[in-house]
């Protein structure tokens, strides 16, 4: 037990720095603007990239039931902390799944997410999500037919580049680089959260004026 509350505490750790590594290699002035800004790791950032405010780091499998009910939950309420400017939000995009069809279903998912234009990439996170294959472990989704549709109805024609698959290497690579436990893992200014991250008034006052909960 000792050793897993170790290895948990060290991923933490590990996690926090990425994420302020990402505003470190945004290297944005102040510009007031709350912009989706895509990372060379592939990560989303919706923030004033100037800004001061608290950083919330979310690592979801698009693939992931628990990821999807997190999403309908709190997702309204991160975007709206968001564009006040309270939070600097980092979506990650990662596969957690080693089994089939599962991780098939999330390379394919991920891999089509970074074909889509910044402008265009939350409401397709949105449409991924509304039709995530069930049930979970044993049904194949996430088609590249599905995901252009999901694309296009999102404002984005990306079909060449969600059929080819073009960035599903990357993905994988980048996925690797995180010490993950599990999805979704949500982390506020290096603290990673519980159950207040699938309750809106909780994770409110936790960005507002609170700390996260320690590991």
């Amino acid at each position: 037990m000792k050793k897993r509350l170790v290895a948990v505490a060290l991923a933490c750790v590990a996690i926090a720095v990425l994420g302020v590594l990402a505003f470190t290699q945004a290297g944005a002035s102040s510009s007031g603007e709350v912009t989706l800004t895509r990372q060379a790791d592939g990560s989303m950032i919706l923030a004033d990239l100037g800004s001061d405010a608290p950083v919330l780091d979310v690592y979801e499998d698009f693939d992931c039931p628990v990821c999807k009910d997190m999403h309908s939950k709190v997702d309204a309420t991160i975007r709206k902390l968001a564009q006040e400017g309270k939070v600097r939000v980092v979506f990650h995009t990662v596969t957690i799944f080693g089994d089939e069809p599962m991780r098939s279903n999330s390379i394919r998912a991920a891999a089509a997410a970074r074909c889509v234009p910044a402008a265009n990439w939350l409401a397709f996170r949105d449409e991924v999500y509304a039709m995530q294959p069930a049930p979970h472990g044993t049904a194949s989704g996430f088609t590249v037919e599905e995901l252009i549709g999901a694309a296009r109805k999102a404002g984005a024609s990306v079909d060449s580049c969600v059929t080819s698959q073009t960035h599903a290497e990357a993905h994988l690579a980048e996925t690797a680089k995180i010490p993950l436990q599990g999805t979704p893992t949500v982390v506020l200014d290096g603290q990673m959260l519980g159950n207040e991250a699938f309750d809106p008034a909780a994770l409110e006052r936790l960005i507002t004026g609170g700390v996260g909960v320690q590991v």
